[in-house]
């Protein structure tokens, strides 16, 4: 495992492998964790989960947090200035770590906005629901509910 950066309203945190590892989480349970850190205990509950962003949305204590994480290839990217945003959108919904189809929220035909939710993939003990990258309809649904997926796997096809 590797040091990570994680970054909460404009503070960075530098998290060692080591505290990584040490971390005790239990759960899911109702979609809600149980976090023990230096001894001290904390309810926990992900919200949102974006992989390809590096982001998660939490609530800690019902606090919410968004925590964006950078890992020795996102902080040299940075370094070197080489860090860009590209604002586009693709006809292909493609899986972005291997896991488990939960959840299919939407069908051939259906239209959808930006942000729509189109299914939940269950990956490393984790729900993450992907959500459509811009406006569109769904040409072809590829996957099934319990159907295990690789990563970049296709799940649905837009147009």
């Amino acid at each position: 495992m590797e040091n990570l950066t994680a970054t909460v309203a404009d503070q960075s945190f530098d998290i060692s492998a080591e505290t990584l590892s040490d971390l005790n989480i239990v759960g899911p349970y109702h979609g809600k964790y149980h976090l023990i850190v230096d001894g001290e205990s904390f309810a926990c509950e992900l919200i949102e989960a974006d992989s390809f962003g590096k982001r998660l949305t939490v609530a800690i204590d019902r606090r919410r947090f968004t925590v964006a994480l950078a890992d020795s290839y996102d902080r040299i990217v940075q370094e070197l200035g080489l860090a860009t945003t590209v604002a586009t959108t693709t006809n292909e919904v493609t899986a972005p770590m291997p896991g488990l189809i939960l959840q299919v929220m939407v069908e051939a035909g259906t239209e959808v906005e930006a942000g729509t939710p189109l299914l939940v993939l269950e990956a490393m003990k984790m729900e993450n629901v992907i959500k459509a990258e811009g406006a569109g309809t769904v040409k072809a649904v590829k996957v099934k509910v319990g159907e295990a997926v690789d990563k970049r796997q296709l799940l649905i096809e837009m147009e």
